[in-house]
């Protein structure tokens, strides 16, 4: 929107020619992103207080963790805001990618206000049936995957990492696969929300991973030498994962421990979706087990907990699930535990960014 209407002005104003650059506008979107969630955080701290939305506790998780009843949540309201309207403004509306993404982050979103909102009225943390939510998270992924396989130059091939001659072309079944990666992601990053602070690190180094391999994917010149599929118009979605990146600081400023505001359902559900959404358009969709190593254990976590449990009658591998109570009931304070997650999340970025040379 911002970037047509001030780049249509390059012909008469030359320094309007630096909005063609792809670069550019993604510090332009990131720093937009970031400014907004200063000014409006504590405006949103403020009303969810006043309008006492706050965090319901779950009866059967860590005794300590009572003392944040209460605390306002929703706050992932404030990453959605500041991450669409900075990428609606700079940039490329023309591009399909930067739709889809957009539909995808909009619709989770929407998932996970209902569902917040259900637990609010409620007054428990009991939101939207499982079920229920399972189903609309699927329904969004499968228009999501429809319209990505009818973009046109879009391979529904998988890319191996590591190796420059291993792909698999998928055809149709190429969607049920998409499904599966942003509906897993999603439900993995809600499972790493338990923490102040510990799923928007993650979220804020992938998005920058992303970001990255946005931008290699969407040039012809970088894709040719790193051996990589080149995919017309990925590049356009380094501003998205900018302000993503950007807008997860941001919130992170009240989140971080002790945490004035919780990201809620709003929050989680879309940006595991954003993120999985991105890794499917640059055929990086592998790579985001490595990126997103952190979320997999989490939800590996707690499926082996579910299973051991009911194949044992009642016995546990993990003193609780997620696996992040686990190390809290062993007594690892939480900032230790965060920041611990954020120094691996970290290195398995460096490592999934070597896929990139390393074939």
């Amino acid at each position: 929107m911002l970037y047509s209407i001030l780049y249509s002005l390059h012909s008469t104003y030359s320094i309007f020619n630096v909005f063609r650059y792809i670069s550019f506008r993604t510090l332009l979107a990131a720093l937009m992103a970031l400014t907004i969630s200063f000014v409006l955080g504590p405006v949103l701290i403020r009303r969810l207080t006043k309008n006492r939305i706050g965090q319901p506790i779950r009866s059967d998780g860590p005794a300590r963790h009572q003392v944040k009843a209460g605390t306002p949540t929703m706050g992932g309201t404030l990453i959605l805001f500041s991450l669409l309207l900075s990428t609606l403004l700079l940039a490329d509306l023309s591009n399909p990618y930067v739709w889809l993404v957009l539909f995808v982050t909009l619709g989770f979103g929407l998932i996970g206000f209902v569902d917040d909102f259900r637990k609010y009225r409620r007054g428990n943390s009991a939101g939207l049936h499982a079920r229920h939510k399972f189903l609309a998270q699927c329904g969004i992924a499968a228009v999501a995957g429809f319209f990505l396989l009818q973009v046109p130059g879009f391979s529904p091939t998988i890319v191996m990492p590591f190796f420059k001659d291993v792909h698999f072309n998928l055809g149709w079944f190429y969607l049920p696969f998409a499904m599966l990666v942003l509906v897993g992601a999603s439900n993995a990053v809600n499972l790493t929300d338990g923490l102040d602070g510990l799923a928007i690190g993650p979220v804020m180094i992938a998005a920058g991973t992303y970001m990255i391999f946005a931008y290699v994917a969407g040039n012809v010149k970088l894709a040719e030498y790193l051996q990589i599929s080149y995919v017309p118009g990925a590049g356009e979605l380094c501003i998205f994962c900018g302000a993503l990146a950007a807008a997860g600081l941001g919130f992170l400023w009240f989140n971080a421990y002790p945490a004035q505001m919780f990201m809620g359902d709003v929050g989680s559900l879309p940006l595991g979706a954003a993120i999985a959404m991105v890794a499917l358009v640059t055929k990086h969709e592998i790579v985001l087990v490595l990126v997103g190593l952190i979320f997999v254990v989490e939800a590996l976590s707690v499926i082996a907990q579910v299973t051991y449990f009911k194949w044992t009658g009642g016995k546990r591998i993990f003193l609780m699930a997620p696996i992040h109570h686990h190390y809290e009931l062993k007594g690892w304070p939480e900032p230790q535990i965060i920041v611990r997650f954020w120094i691996i999340s970290i290195i398995c970025a460096l490592m999934a960014l070597s896929t990139l040379k390393l074939r």
